[in-house]
């Protein structure tokens, strides 16, 4: 209980100073995500040793779980403000050609140099396929930066999550060979879990919007976000009941929702947005208490040099190559392919691999750790430094000191 306190405690407090700073922090290196990154690794076992905590503590796999699962909700039902004439054009090329690239890049990397069995190699890669645009906030954040840039990373990482679930699954079982010593589950129980999944995120919000068109049913304006919350709550407890994957069911059920019922999912967008990001600052705070230096050290020089790559070369090369004769200016391209940062889906994988028993679980979730620190601190740090290159200085919504109404001087007395 006491631990649970003191996380809840730190949170609150790292919440208060990101909120405080979020307007510097949205014009400088500084980053909000960093802040609760840092506080997670100085009061874990790696700092001061204020909270312990481990991957196989509950409180980790129960947090990670509702908080992708929050995520995954909320990017489903941003699908739809995702349209606009060619804004699909260049992040289909990203997710068709560019994401499969940087998979079989990462891959190779991990099985030649770290050393992974194939199977294995490919778990990771898919483990970090995903990107996060928490990371490119003063980016996608900026109203002058191209809207095609922003659509860009906005769409890829709203789309990759989703794209990558179905892949870990499968490789996690395939790794797990009876022969292997860990746990397999056979190929038909894995698709028909996905197959329950999407299911279950189509029915349930098919069944609740018949039933709001019973005459004399329906939602007042100021109750009506709630009810893609109710939608996505009533499909979590569903999911895991019932055993079909609740991640494909949230991912597949706020699609759903907001194909169904525009307006209820404009009201939501506000809310889920912020339902999204809390989740994610808490994930990346218990993250943050998982890395510790012996942590860093387990990888070895391997390791370390496919975690390296895999930012500098395998992600940056896979996306250009992907983009090749699109309409993209060279600096947007440059952004574009620098910012494909491993955050809070790839944090989830990686704990899903730990706990899947597989014969290389603990190396490979070593190795996705590290990937994921380096990139945390690499991307939340030079997100506004790129946004320069664009020549623009006002961030949308933050509040500049500089352009607030000075009082007025007081003129001297007439003598």
């Amino acid at each position: 209980m006491m631990r649970t306190v003191m996380l809840v405690l730190l949170f609150a407090v790292c919440l208060l100073v990101s909120v405080l700073v979020s307007g510097v922090a949205a014009r400088t290196v500084l980053s909000t995500s960093l802040v609760f990154l840092l506080a997670g690794a100085l009061v874990g076992e790696g700092g001061f040793g204020l909270v312990r905590l481990d991957p196989d503590s509950p409180i980790v796999g129960d947090l990670a779980d509702l908080a992708l699962f929050t995520v995954l909700f909320v990017d489903g039902t941003a699908l739809r403000t995702l349209r606009g004439e060619g804004s699909w054009r260049q992040p289909a090329r990203a997710l068709g050609i560019g994401m499969p690239l940087a998979f079989g890049g990462v891959a190779v990397l991990a099985h030649w140099v770290a050393g992974f069995d194939w199977v294995t190699a490919m778990l990771v890669a898919a483990v970090l396929a995903p990107t996060d645009p928490v990371f490119a906030s003063a980016i996608v954040g900026r109203r002058d930066v191209p809207a095609r840039l922003r659509r860009l990373l906005s769409v890829e990482s709203g789309l990759n999550d989703g794209l990558a679930l179905p892949v870990v699954v499968i490789l996690i079982s395939a790794a797990g060979s009876p022969g292997g010593g860990g746990e397999h589950t056979g190929l038909g129980a894995v698709a028909l879990e996905l197959v329950g999944g999407l299911a279950l995120g189509v029915v349930v919000p098919v069944l609740i919007h018949l039933l709001l068109r019973i005459p004399g049913l329906g939602a007042e304006p100021r109750l009506q976000p709630l009810g893609p919350l109710a939608v996505g709550i009533l499909l979590y407890a569903v999911a895991h009941l019932s055993g079909a994957n609740a991640y494909l069911a949230a991912f597949a059920g706020g699609a759903v929702v907001a194909r169904l019922n525009p307006a209820a999912q404009e009201s939501f967008s506000e809310l889920g947005e912020q339902l999204a990001e809390l989740a994610k600052f808490a994930a990346l705070l218990v993250f943050g208490a998982l890395l510790t230096p012996s942590l860093f050290a387990s990888i070895g020089l391997g390791g370390w040099v496919v975690a390296v790559l895999s930012l500098v070369l395998v992600r940056p090369a896979s996306l250009v190559l992907s983009l090749l004769g699109s309409p993209l200016e060279r600096k947007e391209l440059f952004a574009a392919a620098w910012f494909g940062p491993k955050g809070f889906a790839s944090v989830v994988y990686g704990l899903l691999v730990l706990h899947s028993g597989i014969p290389q679980a603990v190396d490979a979730y070593e190795l996705i750790a590290v990937c994921i620190g380096l990139s945390i601190v690499a991307h939340s740090s030079t997100d506004v430094p790129v946004a320069r290159l664009f020549s623009v200085e006002e961030i949308a919504g933050v509040p500049d000191d500089r352009k607030r109404p000075q009082p007025e001087t007081a003129h001297p007395v007439d003598r």
